[in-house]
């Protein structure tokens, strides 16, 4: 068997507080990489090793480890459960051949059980799931599998083993397949066994003629029928135990070994090929970047296709530009160890590349295709930034950006209508970790603010307009006069001209353009950009001395003004899509609120076992909506959002925020 016949490469995903980062603590020791499970009470974890991570005794980034285990190589990454650093999870997934879902047995499946399922799930590539925690109080395994199979269905979510004893009495795991189990958990194992064998006779028709006819499969012909069912997705095996007792590890890694798929069995992508070789062509992608203290910015890759070596020249065709990979760096959490090559299935480090992003395609071959970007959700949440200290705002935004490097959920915009500067992720917890790392990193401190609401204005009904600006002082003078007619345009902007005569000449109706964009760009309510607007020039008058663009542009502007007063202005306000997850005992509580928001509840669905609400609502309610839904669901719900359109502001919170907004205007004025 050749070498990467025998790696293994799988991302370790679920709800905060499973037990994920003590798995992989169990794993490492039973691969020998450690000689002792270390503690997230007592900071010693390999991958929970970063200072915000240790202090809140929770993964917030994706930890990259190996071990070997009976000649087998395993690449695996830790991932946070918590769901405002999904992104990690994200581009982990890409790296991944497989996804082992942990479940906490006590708790059951949460929102973030469900998350890491489904993003598996869209990735495409096999799910496996490990309950964990079975020797804690209140742990019930059989309830823990119903619900799990509520969420997915019953031939489907089926155990490899199960358990002997409950709770402290926990003591041991044995496999469905075995004829020798306790009286009390025969039928359950009888259950699951039948269920496999369903499913393993589905998967072959000379398999199923001999499963229907009586005949016994082998054990080969046993685990390579698992095997096929869990490639297609028809089914996801369940392990089982404990992380901290290591009871049901040994069963663990074994089945890690025997059903996890290879690299050889890599799931293509979109527009990648369809089959990949350690004798092609080597190419890999690019989906976790670190700032090392010592080492700079390090770019994690997975290879796809081929074999890296080392001290050789490679190029980022996702961006066609060359780079040199130096050493190649194996990760355990901060620890590495350098390697010559770096083959199919690996996951691995390289150091100084100089424009290598996550979501690259890095390739020994400048002709390969890139594979697709890693596409991350919309943030979720804003703060206006600026600096403590005066002279620092350029240091803000340098630092920023190298964040925003490693973590593309990280967002730093401009916003060019409030003028204010944007740092956007997904929530407050996730935003506070980067001003954090501002402070202590990069030892410059910033402002975080509630951004202001970037309102839009138009008008509701057809005015017309009328100027005459005249202007005497010696020498010339000027002179221009203008009269507008404007009118609603759902289709957007437009300006023409429908002078006949000649009362205003061609060469000065440009002028007139831009006087009408000096007030489109601050309209008269609030100050905000105008849209869907019809405007046109029918008149106007001209001297033939004292008439210039200037005074076209003046009398432009005043008739525009003069001509909105009359078109009834309205106030628009930014209309937000939000996609709202929760468990059922919150639906209540959440659409309560969102009907307080004056939002508009579109539709409610299930999606592996999360109620998911579908609600449109102003972006001028949702600016604080990651703090409020950790606060009323008790850190169970999530969301997502992304802007769907502009709508007008109802009347009477469209006065408060005019009045609101002629206040501070009157206050800058003194």
């Amino acid at each position: 068997m050749s070498t990467v016949e025998k790696r293994r490469n799988f991302v370790i995903a679920g709800h905060s507080g499973s037990g994920k980062t003590t798995l992989c603590e169990a794993i490492l020791l039973a691969g020998g990489a450690i000689n002792r499970i270390g503690s997230i009470d007592a900071k010693s974890t390999v991958s929970d090793f970063m200072a915000d991570e240790q202090e809140k005794q929770s993964s917030i980034y994706a930890s990259v480890l190996n071990c070997k285990y009976n000649d087998t190589e395993l690449f695996f990454v830790d991932t946070p459960g918590y769901g405002e650093f999904v992104g990690q999870y994200i581009s982990a997934v890409r790296a991944a051949d497989a996804a082992m879902v942990v479940v906490d047995c006590v708790e059951g499946p949460q929102f973030g059980t469900a998350r890491a399922w489904r993003l598996a799930k869209k990735r495409g590539i096999p799910r496996f799931g490990f309950v964990n925690r079975l020797d804690r109080d209140r742990a019930d395994f059989k309830k823990t599998i119903e619900q799990m199979r509520r969420n997915h269905g019953k031939t489907v979510i089926i155990p490899l083993y199960w358990p002997v004893g409950a709770e402290a009495g926990f003591k041991g795991v044995v496999s469905v397949f075995d004829e020798n189990v306790p009286a009390d958990i025969a039928d359950d194992v009888a259950e699951c066994r039948t269920l496999w064998m369903d499913a393993i006779a589905e998967t072959d028709e000379e398999l199923m003629e001999r499963y229907l006819g009586g005949e016994e499969l082998s054990i080969d012909e046993i685990k390579s029928g698992i095997r096929k069912s869990v490639l297609s997705g028809s089914t996801i095996p369940v392990f089982m135990g404990s992380s901290t007792s290591g009871i049901g590890i040994k069963e663990l890694m074994d089945g890690i070994c025997d059903f996890f798929p290879t690299p050889l069995e890599y799931v293509p992508l979109e527009g990648g090929p369809a089959s990949v070789s350690e004798s092609d062509s080597a190419f890999g992608i690019v989906f976790k970047s670190v700032n090392d203290p010592f080492c700079g910015q390090l770019a994690f890759v997975r290879t796809v296709s081929g074999v890296f070596k080392a001290d050789t020249d490679i190029f980022n065709v996702s961006r066609g530009v060359k780079e040199r990979f130096g050493q190649l760096l194996l990760m355990n959490g901060k620890n590495q160890s350098a390697v010559k090559e770096a083959g199919l299935g690996t996951i691995f480090a390289v150091a100084k590349l100089k424009d290598t992003h996550v979501g690259d395609t890095v390739a020994g071959n400048i002709a390969i295709k890139p594979l697709p970007g890693i596409v991350f959700p919309d943030p979720v949440m804003s703060y206006a930034v600026t600096a403590v200290k005066t002279g620092d705002d350029d240091k803000i935004a340098q630092s920023l950006a190298k964040i925003a490097e490693c973590d593309p959920t990280v967002r730093l915009v401009r916003d060019g209508e409030t003028y204010e500067f944007l740092l956007s992720g997904m929530g407050d917890q996730h935003l506070g970790i980067v001003a954090r790392r501002l402070k202590e990193q990069f030892k410059v401190e910033a402002n975080l603010a509630t951004p202001k609401v970037p309102y839009r204005e138009t008008i509701t009904s057809t005015g017309e307009g009328h100027y005459r600006h005249k202007k005497q002082t010696g020498g010339a003078g000027q002179f221009a006069e203008v009269y507008l007619r404007i009118m609603p345009n759902i289709s957007g902007y437009e300006f023409v001209n429908e002078v006949v005569g000649g009362t205003v000449p061609k060469n000065f109706i440009p002028a007139i353009e831009k006087g009408v964009a000096d007030v489109m760009a601050e309209g008269p309510l609030v100050g905000c950009t105008m849209q869907n607007i019809r405007i046109a020039v029918y008149d106007g008058k001209y001297h033939p001395v004292d008439s210039n663009e200037m005074a076209f542009r003046i009398a432009g502007r005043m008739a525009f003004r003069d001509a909105v007063a009359k078109a009834k202005p309205v106030l628009l306000e930014p209309i937000m899509r939000v996609d709202i997850g929760i468990p059922d005992s919150y639906l209540g509580d959440i659409t309560g609120d969102l009907n307080h928001k004056r939002g508009r509840i579109l539709g409610m669905s299930m999606d592996e076992g999360t109620q998911i609400v579908q609600a449109e609502v102003p972006m001028a309610e949702m600016r604080r909506y990651a703090t409020e839904l950790r606060s009323m669901t008790q850190g169970k719900g999530h969301f997502e959002m992304h802007f769907e359109r502009y709508e007008q502001v109802p009347p009477n919170v469209a006065q408060e925020i005019i009045a609101k907004h002629q206040a501070e205007k009157g206050e800058d004025k003194e």
